[in-house]
């Protein structure tokens, strides 16, 4: 099966299904991310504050470069350019890479570092410059953010990952992006399997043969977002991988739309009050 690629405003293309690594024990990560390559999976985001980029590196490696895309992002302890910039090396160096395909901003901080979220996407912007990296984008980040990154340098990201599911459309930040031609990439896409559990999606995937958590990425699809879902269990890999072969009708789409609860359906931190920076 064919993963779509999906065309960003940098010229470069990005696919539309990625498996993430969050909370996947580093100890874990290289065999998961090893299961996850033999499933069909070459999208693969990770983070400096999941601790386990080496493991990603480790899987990756003797994988053609050219049939990957890895995506990782700033520790928010690193806001300050001279830490980014260093910490950006560091990331290249456990990732075994001399370039990666995206960094993004873990999170805006607008109530740490002064505000100053901007002197943070100038280091990225520094960095794809030098070749490091091959696009940059942001994660978290808030319509308000957004506008004064782009007001204020002029540089549009490609991405701005964000939490996204049937429960939270989270429609002003996919609005705001889309009003700046940034794609979304979606996190939490199953809602952390609450999917599962809730009744209309249950009927839709009876209705067309498939599995809860597969009527839910393919709701995410179809609405032309970025998804990572996220499994240590190989056959869920697999089913997770399978939703390009499907479609699910307009009322079906319309049904799970219906099940947005706006800001009480956020499972996540509030992006405008998280300020949690690591030990």
């Amino acid at each position: 099966m064919t993963v779509p690629t999906i065309q960003l405003h940098d010229g470069t293309s990005i696919p539309q299904l990625g498996f993430g690594v969050f909370q996947v024990p580093p100890p874990e990560t290289a065999a998961t991310v090893t299961k996850a390559l033999e499933a069909g999976y070459r999208h693969i985001d990770t983070a400096q504050m999941y601790g386990n980029e080496a493991g990603v590196g480790e899987a990756i490696r003797g994988v053609d470069r050219d049939e990957l895309y890895i995506t990782t992002k700033l520790n928010n302890t690193f806001h300050r350019p001279d830490d980014a910039r260093r910490e950006i090396d560091a990331s290249l160096e456990r990732l075994g890479l001399d370039q990666v395909d995206l960094f993004l901003i873990h999170w805006p901080l607008p109530t740490r570092y002064d505000g100053d979220f901007v002197q943070t996407w100038r280091a990225l912007i520094e960095a794809q410059e030098a070749g490091k990296t091959r696009s940059i984008g942001v994660s978290n980040f808030q319509p308000a953010h957004l506008d004064r990154i782009v007001e204020e340098t002029g540089v549009v990201p490609v991405v701005n990952q964000v939490e996204v599911h049937p429960f939270f459309a989270n429609e002003d930040v996919r609005a705001a992006n889309k009003k700046h031609g940034v794609l979304t990439e979606a996190w939490s896409p199953i809602a952390q399997g609450k999917v599962v559990d809730d009744d209309t999606i249950g009927e839709i995937a009876s209705l067309v043969g498939r599995t809860p958590a597969q009527v839910a990425l393919r709701w995410h699809v179809q609405r032309g977002d970025i998804i990572f879902p996220k499994s240590m269990n190989a056959d869920r890999m697999k089913q997770n991988f399978e939703i390009f072969d499907f479609e699910l009708e307009p009322t079906h789409m319309a049904a799970l739309d219906e099940l947005d609860q706006g800001e009480p359906g956020r499972m996540g931190p509030n992006p405008d009050t998280f300020d949690w920076i690591p030990s």
